[in-house]
């Protein structure tokens, strides 16, 4: 196979290409597909010429060659013409020609077209062109996905094409690709632990699964990547949970720039979060609480990055206006008042930028002090585009008081630290908060969206990608059903519906799987008269009353996670296609809420039974619990197992195994069961 990526050998691809050009040739009567690059088609338009002519090979069995416009085209075979009016002159003449409505401003940057027209020779072609290279990739995407069936997630989601006829590929009206509303779409990597544990190296990707997730990311219009864990996060390297996990953790630099240079040649720019507290330059936590004493180390350290690591090839500039180390709000040691902090901490990191990277784009994310502080007197140069943060599950807690005259964007959580087990699917929340933005606030400059660990969120990633292109068009109902549509037949997709929206009823008021985790702590606490014990941190003391905050708020998780799971049940039992994707992705996650919930109550049944026996002296309810205690033993069993089993899919094996999950609030064990049989049994005697 052509090999199209190598930089320092384009003259040599060429070469190859006429090789094989020649050995088509030999036989005039053979229909084969030819795709015509420019000669100066750059290496992410090569990239994903690439990607058409693999999408074409899983649906045509003819054979596809991608030739040069310099070279004499066949007699014979179908033909595209592909890339941009400034990178192939069969683009630039057809456009001059009037046959194609196509420039650098129509549709303009990020825009495209298919096109059927005739070559100056008068062959038939197909045209996939792009305003720019990105515009360029946009076409080729949806033309592969909506022509050829190519589905943008295929390798998480299981979905093959199948055969189509030489007349299905022009099967198509010309169309343009407008331009997407928001012209920078963010994945943010971060809390990534099952996507980087579940095969290979722990605390690394591993560079399938990677360039997996930027191929798929490219194909739904994302075109930038925060790297964040992948630059060596503090908790790796700092907490007692990850030295126990990983205690020789070392990030690969190389591997880190391998991984940089494979984003950006896939047409991604990558967006670096300036803090100070990775191990790829790690920083005191002393420094980091005090600017006035140590603003030269800061200064120091960023240049550093500049200078010797490979965030120099950083193309948007991320700044936190926060601690510097830990991901939470600066508390100065020294005295200071933050807001003077980070006015001229700004202004100094922009000055920075501006030496080193003239006219790079910089973006301020706004968390919840830094919305605080941007209401009041925080404000950055006017070249920052502003980011405001929602809590976590897709809504916002804050709101601006004023744009204060900055570009405004957003930054949204596809998946949240406390779901990211199980996924809380909003489609209908997206709709409604993120036109909210952009009418209300203008907030239509860019888009950066928490991915978590990637595969669990495909639903609400991609839906924040549509409202992103076209928020005009974009409905969650509508979305919910084409969605569903493209992987189950359409009863069966249904029953998809219901169960989603059951389960992202269930995750009201941000009560996600992991936060169960943590009541699931409290009540364990409470019923071994055990204090919640956290490595580093102060233990905190057994408290009835924290469980019983908890009870109302269970109850009704439990009741709408079991709705979910049996709709679940019903469309896995009539799914004709007994598709691996639905168990995975529809099933599977309300059967483990499921699962972890009834686990729940049992404890809290316990926990009510062991509060009235400590109001009445009365041992009967010490024996009631005694008679639970199996049964919370055979549902902790039972969460283990099916977390264990994992998809059916062996692909996902030990996508969920309790050893490589994200280190947020601890896991139940026996032990702790254990513990609370003999305190009862204590407290009988």
């Amino acid at each position: 196979m052509i090999k199209i990526l190598n930089r320092k050998c384009n003259y040599l691809h060429v070469l190859i290409l006429s090789v094989f050009i020649f050995s088509a040739c030999s036989n005039n009567n053979v229909i084969n597909y030819y795709l015509i690059i420019g000669e100066s088609a750059t290496n992410t338009e090569l990239s994903t010429i690439n990607d058409l002519k693999n999408d074409l090979s899983k649906v045509v069995d003819e054979t596809i060659y991608i030739i040069s416009e310099t070279d004499k085209l066949p007699e014979n075979g179908i033909f595209f013409v592909v890339g941009t009016p400034e990178t192939n002159k069969f683009i630039k003449e057809l456009a001059v020609q009037k046959k194609i409505n196509l420039s650098s401003e129509i549709p303009g940057s990020r825009g495209g077209i298919w096109s059927k027209t005739t070559l100056s020779n008068e062959k038939e072609a197909i045209v996939i062109g792009g305003s720019d290279v990105q515009g360029f990739q946009y076409a080729v995407y949806d033309y592969s996905q909506k022509v050829l069936g190519i589905d943008p997630l295929e390798y998480w989601t299981g979905k093959t094409p199948i055969k189509i006829s030489n007349t299905d590929i022009y099967n198509f009206e010309d169309k343009t690709i407008a331009p997407p509303k928001v012209p920078i779409l963010c994945y943010f990597e971060n809390d990534v632990d099952e996507l980087a544990n579940y095969r290979g190296k722990l605390l690394e990707y591993d560079w399938e699964s990677y360039t997996e997730m930027i191929n798929s990311l490219v194909r739904l219009r994302y075109n930038a990547i925060q790297f964040f864990d992948m630059l060596g996060r503090p908790e790796f390297f700092m907490r007692p949970e990850y030295k126990t996990l990983a205690p020789n953790y070392q990030l690969d630099i190389d591997y880190l720039e391998k991984m940089i240079d494979y984003a950006q040649e896939k047409g991604m720019k990558v967006q670096i979060d300036f803090a100070l507290g990775y191990q790829i330059k790690s920083f005191s936590e002393e420094k980091a609480a005090c600017w006035k004493l140590y603003k030269d180390d800061w200064i120091a350290a960023w240049k550093y990055y500049l200078e010797e690591t490979p965030l120099a090839k950083t193309d948007i500039f991320i700044l936190r206006s926060r601690n510097q180390v830990w991901d939470w709000e600066y508390k100065s040691s020294c005295g200071e008042d933050k807001i003077e902090v980070f006015n001229e901490v700004y202004k100094v990191f922009s000055d920075l930028v501006d030496q080193y990277k003239p006219n790079a784009q910089k973006v301020l994310i706004c968390y919840s002090d830094g919305m605080e502080m941007f209401n009041e007197g925080f404000d950055p140069p006017k070249d920052w585009i502003v980011a405001w943060s929602d809590h976590g599950f897709g809504d916002f807690k804050f709101l601006p008081k004023s744009t204060k005259g900055h570009d405004f964007g957003t930054y949204m959580h596809a998946g949240f630290w406390l779901n990211h087990t199980v996924h809380n699917p909003y489609p209908e929340k997206v709709e409604t908060v993120m036109k909210h933005m952009f009418q209300n606030y203008d907030a239509d400059k860019y888009c950066m969206i928490n991915g978590q660990n990637f595969r669990p969120f495909l639903l609400n990633l991609e839906a924040y990608s549509a409202v992103c292109n076209n928020p005009d068009e974009f409905t969650g109902d509508r979305f919910y059903k084409s969605w569903t549509e493209r992987y189950f037949d359409k009863k069966t997709a249904k029953h998809a519906v219901t169960s989603m929206k059951l389960l992202h009823e269930a995750q009201e008021n941000r009560k996600g799987y992991v936060e169960h985790l943590w009541e699931i702590r409290e009540a364990i606490s409470y019923l071994s008269n055990a204090p919640i014990r956290r490595p580093g941190k102060t233990p905190i003391p057994y408290d009835y009353k924290r469980v019983e905050n908890d009870l109302e708020s269970t109850a009704r998780c439990k009741y709408y996670v079991q709705k979910a799971l049996k709709e679940a049940e019903i469309g896995l039992e009539n799914d004709p296609l007994k598709d691996t994707f639905y168990h995975s992705y529809i099933y599977l996650p309300t059967l483990l809420y499921s699962n972890l919930i009834s686990f729940e109550s049992t404890l809290h049944n316990m926990a009510i039974l062991k509060r009235k026996f400590e109001t009445s002296n009365d041992s009967k309810f010490l024996e009631e619990i005694k008679k639970l205690i199996p049964e919370a033993r055979k549902e902790l069993e039972t969460i283990f197992k099916h977390r264990a089993s994992g998809d059916l899919d062996k692909k996902w094996n030990n996508w969920y195994s309790i050893k490589i999950r994200r280190q947020n609030n601890g896991f139940p064990t026996m032990k702790m069961l254990e513990d609370i049989e003999t305190n009862i049994n204590n407290l009988t005697l």
